[in-house]
């Protein structure tokens, strides 16, 4: 191993610095500062005081914080399993030399860049009622009599986020398998076509456990970006109606910023926190038992 000097260590410093100053100060301060403040009231005037377990137990008690959470865990597996079910089938279907492979991945790919901002108001427009594009092409397929009120119902304002959700996440998690299915050995599917096997066949016993490593990543990612939804809440329906798209992040910015609950919408926040850790480190720990190259008596 190479020997740094002590000008080469400066000098390293020296250029990461601004980077672990903005962690620093944009990131690491604030993260300890609400713990503080999840102990604490403040209503964004005077000074904050210590109220010690106070805010947990009035987010613990608040039913509305109970619908939150029960609708965002609705959310997260519903929205998840959609997106890594249709991303791994578009990445299996682009990986192939199909024509116009590039352009279809694009396409799929550009929803993800594009600002939540814009693809709100345009979808906002699909789901119009009275002359959204959603209800115009039902209705000429004869599948409806009347518009349906995709964000303005309480039995559709949830799928019909959700439904905006998959949509512009897919493109990413598509990248993303199409990445690990490049990297299983041509020879095994020469291997399962001279057994015999079908396209169905060499799906799940080749190509799904030697993309498991990818699969594994693409589903903590899902699962914890499912959890910090909030633009598309916030632009679309704003938690409503009858808070039926009230998710857990939405409830913490409506308790910071609209009721200037900031010790309560501190607690939501490390409840959060501590939901995605546990669940994370129960994926870490099962991975063992469905991931490849992980055990090597698997």
């Amino acid at each position: 191993m190479k020997a740094y000097s002590k000008q080469d260590i400066r000098w390293a410093g020296l250029f990461l610095a601004p980077c672990l100053l903005g962690l620093l100060i944009f990131t690491y301060l604030p993260i300890l500062a609400s713990l503080g403040l999840s102990f604490s009231y403040w209503n964004l005037l005077g000074v904050p005081k210590f109220v010690g377990l106070q805010n947990y137990t009035a987010v613990v008690n608040d039913p509305l914080f109970w619908r939150s959470f029960g609708t965002t865990w609705i959310f997260v597996l519903v929205s998840g399993i959609l997106e890594l079910v249709l991303s791994l089938w578009l990445a299996v279907w682009l990986n192939r030399a199909i024509r116009g492979q590039s352009f279809f991945r694009a396409a799929y790919f550009l929803p993800f860049i594009t600002p939540m901002v814009s693809v709100s108001l345009v979808w906002g427009w699909l789901y119009d009622p009275s002359y959204g594009l959603f209800n115009w092409l039902l209705q000429q397929a004869h599948l409806i009599d009347k518009s349906i009120p995709w964000l303005y119902d309480p039995k559709t304002a949830l799928w019909a986020v959700m439904i905006l959700r998959v949509w512009k996440d897919i493109g990413y998690n598509m990248v993303i398998f199409l990445a690990g299915l490049q990297t299983v050995p041509p020879s095994l599917y020469e291997s399962a076509h001279l057994d015999g096997a079908t396209g169905w066949q060499t799906f799940w016993r080749v190509t799904l456990p030697m993309i498991t490593p990818t699969l594994f990543f693409v589903g903590i990612m899902t699962l914890i970006n499912g959890f910090q939804a909030f633009d598309s809440v916030y632009l679309l329906t704003q938690g409503g109606p009858e808070h039926s798209t009230e998710l857990l992040v939405y409830w913490m910015f409506k308790n910071a910023f609209e009721f200037y609950k900031i010790g309560p919408a501190s607690a939501i926040a490390y409840i959060l926190f501590m939901t995605i850790l546990v669940l994370t480190l129960l994926q870490w720990q099962l991975r063992k038992r469905w991931v490849m190259y992980e055990d090597e008596t698997a």
